[in-house]
């Protein structure tokens, strides 16, 4: 994928930025492209090198008829959630480096769910502002409206998510009623059986 300048595209953990010119550089003898970035978060520059644009994510933003699809996604109340703070960090730091606002977008479900039942580590509670951060200046940028109106529309979609996971946990916490009675111990049904009625010998 290659880009122009002036061209937004968004590169993975840090935000929008503007193709703000394109230069050759020799760098230990070898030469080779580099997009000059300015990013709108900060106003600093970032090189990347033209033929690794791809392998770092650089893409442009997602088009505008995506954004429904996208807040679908913040409350569809689908949230994976490892029990191991390892294998958790290791995945999300995974999906905040492909460069898709898809998996920021689970990501930002994933963290806020786990936020609500204890306190984040410090790596993962600025994870979850980074990743709040992506979702809603992308989101602004290719709709054109304020930051706070879409900070507004992501709060009210993940607590639509939040939501619809505590429903989805306590209807499969909950025991299931049996056919043929009531439940017995640990779920099981139980069939009542009517007494028989004595029959009178004539």
């Amino acid at each position: 994928m290659t880009f122009q300048v002036g061209e937004k595209v968004i590169y993975p953990n840090h935000g929008l930025g503007v193709v703000e010119r394109i230069e050759t550089k020799t760098i230990l003898g070898t030469t080779c492209g580099f997009y000059l970035l300015r990013m709108a978060s900060n106003d600093t520059t970032v090189l990347v090198p033209v033929d690794n644009a791809d392998g770092v994510g650089l893409r442009r933003a997602v088009g505008f008829n995506e954004v429904d699809g996208l807040f679908t996604r913040l409350g569809d109340g689908k949230i994976d959630n490892h029990q191991n703070w390892k294998g958790r960090f290791k995945d999300n730091s995974d999906k905040m480096r492909t460069g898709s606002l898809y998996d920021v977008v689970d990501v930002l479900k994933s963290l806020t769910h786990l936020s609500k039942s204890k306190s984040l580590s410090f790596r993962e509670k600025r994870m979850l502002d980074r990743a709040r951060f992506l979702v809603v200046s992308e989101i602004s940028e290719v709709t054109a409206e304020p930051l706070i109106t879409i900070e507004d529309k992501v709060s009210r979609a993940l607590e639509r998510c939040l939501t619809m996971k505590a429903k989805a946990a306590a209807r499969a916490a909950a025991p299931s009623n049996g056919k043929n009675g009531k439940n017995g111990k640990n779920g099981k049904a139980v069939a009542i059986v009517a007494p028989r009625r004595a029959v009178k010998a004539s």
